[in-house]
């Protein structure tokens, strides 16, 4: 049996990550930290935490949360991608790559503008381009 598929939508507020999911049925989750290693982590542990909760107060629940046969989606906005590439690379480095000015790159990462779909695909495939040129390191 296939696991179902929970979205965590993943966006940047600042200085932080943050995520939230929600389920008419079982309530909503959140968390927020500086990394998304660090949110992800927790976020997971407060999921697990919030189920084991709800059982315990007997709620009804989905059985795929009361089984644990779910898979966690996390879906980052561009501010959270960017945010995080910079973990790895620079918005100059993104910009040269994608083509996209490094003050509007800026606006996006902190949320002061949001792309559109074109415009995010050019920053996922300047992306891929930068990792691509980094694996061919020998």
């Amino acid at each position: 049996m296939s696991a179902n598929i929970l979205k965590i939508h993943v966006s940047w507020n600042e200085k932080n990550f943050c995520c939230g999911w929600s389920d008419p049925q079982a309530g909503t989750v959140v968390a927020t930290a500086k990394t998304l290693p660090e949110l992800k982590r927790d976020f997971e542990q407060s999921l697990k935490w919030h189920i084991e909760g709800c059982i315990a107060d007997g709620d009804a629940l989905p059985d795929h949360l009361v089984n644990g046969n779910y898979e966690l989606k996390y879906e980052l906005d561009i501010s959270a991608l960017l945010r995080d590439a910079e973990t790895y690379t620079t918005l100059s480095a993104i910009s040269r790559a994608s083509g996209i000015n490094q003050k509007q790159l800026s606006h996006y990462a902190n949320g002061i503008k949001h792309p559109r779909l074109k415009q995010r695909a050019k920053i996922i495939s300047g992306l891929h381009e930068i990792a691509s040129h980094l694996m061919a390191i020998y």
